[in-house]
Parts: C-alpha cells; structure tokens; sequence
C-alpha cells in the first residue's frame, strides 16, 4: 500500500497532484488543506472519496478504485485550539475512509488528519489525535488503521510516540524533514501512526509550491492470516503491528 499525505498549505499546490499521482503511483492520496469546493471527482487514476465541508482548510481522501472499495467516509470534529475559536479555520479536523482492499480481501481505515497549529499546546494535539484514534476505531473497530497527515508537533516527539504507543498505535517519521518556512521554521511536521499495519519506509518527496513536503508512505500487512471483510460474513482476529523507533526531533528555530 502507498499513501500519500499533502498539506497544500491553503490550496496553493493543487496543480501538483495529478504529477505527483503519475509519478509515485500511490494506492490513496491524503490533503490537507484544500479547497474542498473545487476538488476534482479524479486525481490520476484516485477517486475522491469525500472531502469535509465545514473547513475553510479542508481535508480530502482520494483511493484508486481498481484496489479499493470504499465503505464509509466520515469527518470528524476535534477539540479545539483559542485559535480555532477567534480564527475558524478547521471544524473538522479528521476524515477517514473504512476501505476493501480486494487484492489482499482485507478492511483497513485510512485516515487524513490535520492537528491545531503551534499556537497551541502540545498537551492539546496530544489530546486531537488520541481522539482522532478512538474515532478511527469507532470506524472500523479491530481494523488495521493508517493516519497520516499535517500533526504540527515538531518536538518532543519521542513523548509523542509513548503517548501513541499507549493507545496501542505506532509513530513514525520520514526519512528527513517535511516542513520549512521562511528558513526559520523546519522539522517533522507530518507524520504517520498506524495500528495493524507494517511501515515499511516514509519518504519525504521533494518540495513543491507548499511549505510541507508530501510523503509516501509505504505499508504491508503483518504475517498473519487475512481478514475477511465483513460482506463475505466473515470474522477474524485484528492485526497488530510492530513498534517503530522514534528518532529525535530535527527542528530548528
């Protein structure tokens, strides 16, 4: 499975995703950030599955159709930040698709996620995506789950990762950087926790007109017997994942 998670930082890098689609070939695309009133039905060869529509920055999922079948798509709102209150700029800070993969004849939820911003507290994005995780298992309860998206948490990441691993979800960070703003502003800005699923690389593609890169993830399912989507009637055990290390911050001021 590839999977691609942008913050297109207001919209501005929209025109990038049909390039980006043809040239990684990802299984399912995550924005951030997004102009959802324009979003086109086709991005390549992804559909979209559902966007938000309450965000003046949206967030968006596309899935190839040939892969995937789409069961359920639901946005969720999040506790809110002082400056979602005076700013408005996010109501719906999660959206998740409850999937059929019909290559592997397994259900999985992908999900793209946009945290507040570094105006506010640690303690709340913490807060933001322990939800968002309740919220994914709430989706697809036992299903193997990939969140992927904008997390704004640059620091302290290696509390981060305890926190996630509490909840039963592992943290991981690309292969370098996903953020830089005005050569001040730079780190780990998106990130990927999963739950049932095997990371096997985050790489961090080049820059475009966004102050984030995009990153593909790469994931495969762990060893274990496949799980039977719930229209053929079937049930099975949840696949659980292996923890994933997590390296020290890079972030510069």
């Amino acid at each position: 499975m590839r999977v691609i998670s942008y913050n297109l930082r207001k919209n501005r890098a929209s025109g990038e995703l049909v390039a980006l689609s043809e040239r990684y070939s990802p299984n399912i695309l995550c924005l951030q950030e997004c102009n959802t009133t324009d979003l086109p039905t086709e991005v390549g060869t992804l559909h979209l599955a559902d966007a938000t529509r309450r965000n003046r920055l949206g967030l968006a999922i596309y899935y190839n159709r040939d892969r995937y079948t789409a069961i359920k798509t639901q946005a969720f709102a999040l506790k809110k930040s002082l400056h979602d209150h005076l700013a408005a700029p996010a109501h719906e800070r999660l959206i998740a698709t409850r999937l059929i993969d019909n290559v592997a004849q397994r259900e999985l939820v992908v999900a793209s996620f946009h945290a507040a911003p570094l105006t506010a507290l640690n303690s709340l994005r913490r807060n933001q995506i322990r939800s968002a995780h309740e919220e994914l298992s709430l989706l697809g309860p036992g299903l193997p789950s990939l969140m992927v998206g904008d997390y704004n948490y640059p620091i302290f990441q290696g509390k981060l990762g305890n926190k996630v691993n509490q909840s039963g979800y592992d943290l991981t960070l690309s292969d370098t950087r996903t953020y830089t703003r005005y050569k001040f502003f730079r780190g780990h800005f998106d990130l990927a926790t999963s739950m049932g699923l095997a990371i096997t690389n985050v790489e961090t593609l080049p820059q475009g007109t966004s102050d984030h890169m995009p990153i593909l993830v790469t994931a495969t399912y762990p060893d274990e017997q496949p799980m039977q989507t719930d229209a053929a009637h079937h049930l099975a055990d949840p696949a659980t994942g292996e923890s994933v290390m997590v390296e020290g911050a890079d972030f510069t001021i």
